[in-house]
This record gives structure tokens, C-alpha cells and sequence, in this order.
């Protein structure tokens, strides 16, 4: 028997003195690499673009469908997508003349769309590469 301690974790007499319980060091998170940030920074940014790219495709797609169901004009919801939709698709306004109002209202505002689409999910992609 070399412990003739009754309580295991004293220290008995014929043992050298140990140190006592050191103070709590305060609780420090090791720190990721930067690699590991600036690509998890990278996919926030590239949602980013996606998310403000989607929704404007998106209000875009719905002005074209209550457009098609012919939406009650004074709506206030309709009026308020209808405007965004103008302003989003001001750049290509009357980009077709057609004589079918339906299908003018189609590719004028969906044209925007697609654009939307395709360059915010390729500058996302760009980003993410990055």
C-alpha cells in the first residue's frame, strides 16, 4: 500500500507537496484560420446577391401572373407590385412592342427577370469561387 490516505485525492505526509488548484483561466476559443472565415464570409455575401436577385425575379414573375389572372388594378398589394415590377424593368421598358398586350407584358418584364436570375446567381458563383 503506498496511499494510506483514507480520502482518495489528499495528499499524505510521505508524499512531496504537489501544488495547489491553479485559478480558472478564462475560457479563450481557438480561433479558425482565415481561409476558414474569408470562405465562410464569401458563401454569406454570394446568399446575399442570390436572395436580392431571386426576390427581384421573383416580384417581377408575380406583376407578370396577376398581369395574366387580370388583378384588380386598385388593389393595394397589386399597385404595390406593379410598381416595384416598373422599377426593377425600367431599364427595358418597351423593349417589344407586340400587339398582343399579354404577351408584351410577358417578355418586358420577363426578360428582367432572366437577367436578374442569371447575373446575380453568376456573381454568386464568382464569389464563391473566390
Amino acid at each position: 500500500m503506498n496511499n494510506t490516505d483514507p480520502v482518495a485525492g489528499y495528499q499524505s505526509y510521505d508524499q512531496p507537496p504537489q501544488p495547489y488548484h491553479q485559478p480558472p483561466q478564462p475560457y479563450q476559443q481557438p480561433e479558425p484560420d482565415r481561409a476558414a472565415r474569408n470562405q465562410a464570409t464569401a458563401r454569406r455575401a454570394a446568399l446575399a446577391v442570390c436572395t436580392i436577385a431571386d426576390v427581384a425575379a421573383g416580384l417581377l414573375g408575380l406583376w407578370i401572373v396577376l398581369y395574366m389572372l387580370d388583378a384588380n388594378q386598385a388593389n393595394p398589394f397589386v399597385e404595390f407590385v406593379h410598381g416595384t415590377a416598373d422599377w426593377l424593368s425600367g431599364w427595358a421598358q418597351d423593349i417589344f412592342t407586340m400587339d398582343t398586350e399579354g404577351l408584351r407584358v410577358a417578355l418586358n418584364y420577363g426578360l428582367p427577370a432572366v437577367m436578374y436570375l442569371l447575373i446575380g446567381h453568376g456573381i454568386a458563383a464568382r464569389i464563391n469561387r473566390a
